[in-house]
């Protein structure tokens, strides 16, 4: 079947790297692992071979009915058309509370469907994801770099993030213009740092790299209605209780300086 452009189809065909995506996973017969755009079930196959409990989402309904004949024997392997963005993961992997996820994620909804999975931690334990390389570059960046802004916070904040091996686009039909890499984000026990609220941590780190070359104090100055602040001087208070230097740009502050951040602010 021809990929579709809208819904950001590309399929992996290369076996060597579907089976080190497999390597990676080492999938169990005793879990449940939720596949995220099966497409053509290239890796599919392996999971569900592995005897692992395997349910599929795919948006695309033209793919759906050819991976159920392909796998209608096997019971333990199930497929819904569905918006993973939309997905109550909980409620589908039930009777399982917890379950690894396996996706070869359309660049352009990395971001919220990162948030969305994040979001969704307590049901999810792992997650091995295949995303454009200058993404996975972002979500693992450290503090002080260009490359490191919301994606990194809102992940590294919830999960231990490790960059496994890159992907050419010769790998994929149609092939993308860019890189890929596989990232595997595993569940921290606890989050690098307490805050109150875990909505306002986000959301202030969407305010803090609206604009990167402005100060934090400019940035929040700018957004601070979207923060539910009654005023400006809000922001002075809570950045003096925070420590933090109004002069300081987004890209140089911790993980634990943005949750001290947050926490004055949700006081």
């Amino acid at each position: 079947m021809k990929a579709k452009r809208r819904l950001g189809q590309n399929f992996l065909v290369d076996s060597s790297y579907q089976e080190r995506i497999i390597r990676a996973v080492n999938p169990r017969a005793d879990e449940t692992i939720i596949e995220i755009g099966p497409g053509h079930g290239a890796l599919t196959e392996h999971l569900v071979d592995s005897g692992a409990r395997v349910i599929a989402i795919e948006l695309d309904h033209e793919l759906i009915l050819p991976l159920r004949a392909a796998f209608a024997t096997r019971d333990h392997f199930s497929i819904i058309q569905a918006d993973a963005l939309e997905v109550d993961f909980a409620a589908l992997i039930e009777p399982a509370a917890t379950a690894r996820v396996v996706a070869n994620l359309p660049y352009y909804i990395s971001t919220p469907i990162m948030q969305r999975l994040i979001e969704a931690r307590t049901a999810i334990t792992e997650m091995t994801v295949m995303l454009q390389r200058e993404v996975v570059e972002c979500i693992t960046a450290a503090p002080g770099g260009k490359e490191y802004g919301f994606i990194s916070v809102l992940v590294q904040y919830a999960c231990e993030a490790e960059s496994l091996f890159d992907v050419p686009p010769g790998a994929f039909r149609p092939a993308p213009k860019v890189w890929s890499s596989v990232l595997r984000l595993t569940r921290r026990a606890a989050p690098v740092a307490e805050v109150r609220d875990e909505t306002m941590l986000i959301e202030l780190a969407k305010v803090l790299f609206s604009q990167r070359r402005k100060t934090i104090f400019n940035n929040l100055r700018s957004g601070y209605t979207r923060l539910n602040l009654p005023d400006v001087e809000a922001i002075h208070a809570a950045l003096s209780q925070a420590g933090l230097d109004p002069q300081r740009r987004a890209e140089t502050l911790t993980l634990t300086e943005m949750a001290a951040l947050t926490n004055a602010l949700t006081q």
